[in-house]
């Protein structure tokens, strides 16, 4: 999987979010037109465990919690960027959402939960502000933010 495939593959979730409010209506639309059984999130979740065997997805930190921004944000990405973390029984980081984030949940392990949700779409509304944790088990999470904007706790 090359990183421009990838960007291809995030493409139709990129436009759907375009404009749009970070709020739960949006969650609710991304899990309807790319829920987890569907082709899209079936072809993002497969790339994403590949990129990390191909070593160029998650290929900070240590383990599990590694991380990675994988898209930056610009005009050809609706200003959007993306990050996947890859994450084991774990309370990450407290940062906040300065303008919301978007994030995509794959579990690794059937029963692995991210904040409290199994596989789908969750938002956080802009200026929120979390500890990510993922519980019973291991996850993937992609996670789109508007501008790129995050802000951890110091």
């Amino acid at each position: 999987m090359e990183k421009e495939q990838f960007r291809s593959l995030m493409k139709p979730v990129m436009e759907a979010i375009a404009g749009r409010a970070v709020d739960q209506s949006l969650a609710e639309d991304l899990n309807r037109r790319f829920s987890p059984e569907g082709e899209t999130f079936g072809a993002i979740e497969a790339a994403c465990h590949e990129a990390i065997r191909d070593g160029w997805m998650c290929s900070q930190g240590g383990e599990g919690r590694r991380f990675g921004r994988v898209i930056e944000p610009g005009p050809e990405t609706h200003d959007l960027s993306v990050d996947v973390v890859q994450l084991r029984d774990i309370v990450g980081p407290h940062h906040s959402h300065p303008a919301g984030e978007i994030c995509m949940t794959m579990p690794v392990t059937p029963t692995a939960k991210f904040d409290g949700q199994g596989a789908g779409w969750c938002v956080n509304e802009p200026g929120s502000a979390h500890h990510p944790t993922v519980s019973e088990g291991e996850a993937l999470v992609l996670y789109l933010l508007p501008g790129g904007k995050i802000e951890f706790t110091r």
